[in-house]
């Protein structure tokens, strides 16, 4: 239960951090949301060895694709690798990191693509980044398979679990409940803290 909710608040301060620097020009929330994001993200992989092939692809997508052009962007990539160098990295299957990561990297080029806004289906699959779904359930589907034929395991292959398949859709359903709400949210916290400001200036008054 604790990985699906450290892949949860992952998925979660990823987005804050994203729409608080895109939307909003708060560069403190987006800093503060990218360092634990950063801290989530390191603590699965040291702990997992799917998340840390999940998230190291991941990271590699997006280095690829030019996505690591921020200042959260940069704080996570370096807590992500700080924790992974004092804490180890669990051994992953180099084929099954390669094709996570080509797939991570298709959803962020596909994501910007001219050619993909002007087809509605093409357009849905790269907004929600369906490709890396597609290969993680397909290593799932595999792993399961191979627990019961071990003829199914290859050298340099990792199959993923079951867990891992929900794991990783509960990060995907974070990052995008809050996309969703994320404006609204902020809006009233704003409003909030604004009127705690006020109560405060008149009391001192």
């Amino acid at each position: 239960m604790l990985e699906i909710l450290f892949y949860s608040l992952s998925g979660l301060f990823m987005k804050v951090s994203d729409d608080a620097q895109d939307q909003k020009n708060n560069i403190l929330l987006g800093v503060v949301a990218a360092v634990i994001c950063g801290i989530t993200i390191g603590y699965l992989a040291v702990t997992n060895a799917d998340a840390a092939c999940i998230f190291l692809a991941i990271l590699i997508g997006t280095v690829l694709a030019w996505k690591v052009d921020c200042l959260n962007h940069i704080l996570s990539l370096l807590i992500f690798i700080g924790i992974i160098m004092i804490f180890g990295f669990p051994t992953i299957g180099i084929i099954t990191l390669a094709v996570c990561a080509a797939a991570a990297f298709l959803d962020e080029i596909g994501n910007d693509s001219k050619w993909a806004e002007e087809h509605r289906y093409v357009k849905e699959f790269f907004q929600y980044r369906f490709a890396l779904k597609i290969v993680i359930l397909l290593f799932t589907v595999l792993g399961t398979l191979a627990t019961v034929n071990p003829e199914l395991q290859m050298f340099g292959v990792q199959f993923f679990t079951p867990l891992t398949f929900i794991c990783f859709l509960m990060f995907e359903l974070s990052y995008e409940m809050i996309g969703l709400k994320f404006n609204a949210i902020y809006d009233r916290v704003e409003s909030f803290l604004g009127f705690i400001r006020g109560v405060d200036r008149s009391a001192n008054d």
